[in-house]
C-alpha cells in the first residue's frame, strides 16, 4: 500500500514538474506591454484662402499663430518599388533634407503604419506588439497620427546619413539614395519578409520626389504649432498643387483631443478649414 501511494505521489510530483517546466517556457502575449504613443494632430487649411500669389502663408495666418516671416525649408523623397510593395505592407522609406543640415547631411526615416479601426487605438497597439513594436522597442517612436476622419498608428526609426558632393537643399541622386537606404536598413524591415525582400526593393527602388515644403513655427493653446506648405506635382504633371497642413504633437490622448477641437474651431471661425484627410504621402507616391 505504501509502495502504491509512493508511486501515485511520485506520479503527481512528476506531472507537476512537467507542468511547471511547460509553463516556465511559455511567453505570455505582449510580455513587455504595448507601446505608449504620442499624438500628432493634423488639420488641412484651404490653400486658396491662406496662401498669397507666391504660395506663401499670408501674414494674417502667421500673425494669428505668432509665426515669423522666415520659414524652414525641406526637401523630401520616398523610395519604393514601381508597384509600391513597401507601401502595401505599411512601410515607407523617406530621405529628407532640412535647411539647417550641412551640405552632406541627410535624414532617413523608416516608418511602419497600422490602421486604427473605429478609434480602437489599443487594438492597433496590440497588433503592432505582435510584430515586435512593443513597450521595449527603443529604436522606433510610436505615434498616433490623428487627421480629419481617421487615425493611424505609426512607428518611425530616424537615422542620420552623410554623402559628399551635394550642395544646399539638394537631395542625393538615385544611386546614392538607394545605397543610403540599404546601408541604414533597420532589422525589422530587413526581416519583414523572407530572403532579401526589402533590400532587393531598395536596391532598385523608384525615387518618388523630390518634393519641396516650407515650415512655419508658431503656437496655439500653449502648444508648438507647425504649418507646412507642400508643393506636390499635379495629376497631369503640368504644374503643382499646394497642400497646407497644420499639426501639433501632444503627449496624451485627452489633451490631444481637447486641443485638436480648439484648433479646428479656430480654423473654421477664420474660414481657413479644409475638411479632408491626410493625403500628402499617398499623393507623392501616386504622382512621382
Amino acid at each position: 500500500m505504501k509502495s502504491k501511494l509512493k508511486s501515485v505521489a511520485g506520479g503527481m510530483l512528476f506531472g507537476a514538474s512537467l507542468l511547471t517546466a511547460g509553463l516556465s517556457g511559455l511567453t505570455p502575449a505582449h510580455a513587455a506591454g504595448t507601446a505608449v504613443p504620442n499624438y500628432e494632430v493634423k488639420w488641412y487649411l484651404d490653400p486658396a484662402v491662406v496662401l498669397d500669389s507666391d504660395h506663401k502663408l499670408k501674414s494674417s495666418v502667421r500673425s494669428e499663430f505668432g509665426m515669423p516671416s522666415t520659414v524652414e525649408k525641406m526637401n523630401v523623397e520616398y523610395l519604393d518599388s514601381d508597384d509600391l510593395e513597401l507601401n502595401d505592407e505599411g512601410w515607407n522609406v523617406r530621405i529628407r533634407k532640412m535647411e539647417e543640415f550641412s551640405d552632406e547631411e541627410f535624414e532617413l526615416t523608416y516608418k511602419k503604419r497600422y490602421p486604427i479601426v473605429n478609434g480602437d487605438i489599443q487594438a492597433a497597439l496590440e497588433t503592432a506588439a505582435d510584430d515586435g513594436f512593443d513597450a521595449d522597442e527603443e529604436d522606433y517612436k510610436a505615434q498616433v497620427e490623428w487627421g480629419y476622419s481617421s487615425q493611424t498608428l505609426s512607428f518611425s526609426n530616424d537615422k542620420d546619413a552623410e554623402e559628399n558632393g551635394y550642395d544646399g537643399m539638394e537631395l542625393p541622386d538615385a544611386g546614392d539614395s538607394r545605397d543610403m537606404a540599404v546601408d541604414k536598413l533597420p532589422g525589422k524591415l530587413e526581416n519583414w519578409q523572407s530572403g532579401n525582400w526589402a533590400e532587393d526593393i531598395l536596391e532598385d527602388a523608384h525615387i518618388y520626389g523630390p518634393v519641396e515644403a516650407k515650415r512655419s513655427i508658431g503656437e496655439w493653446d500653449d502648444e508648438e504649432l507647425y504649418i507646412e506648405v507642400w508643393q506636390i506635382r499635379n495629376a497631369a504633371g503640368t504644374g503643382y498643387d499646394y497642400l497646407v497642413e497644420a499639426s501639433m504633437k501632444i503627449d496624451d490622448y485627452s489633451t490631444a483631443s481637447t486641443k485638436r477641437d480648439s484648433l479646428k474651431n479656430k480654423l473654421i471661425q477664420k474660414g481657413w478649414f479644409l475638411p479632408i484627410d491626410g493625403l500628402k504621402t499617398s499623393l507623392i507616391l501616386e504622382r512621382y
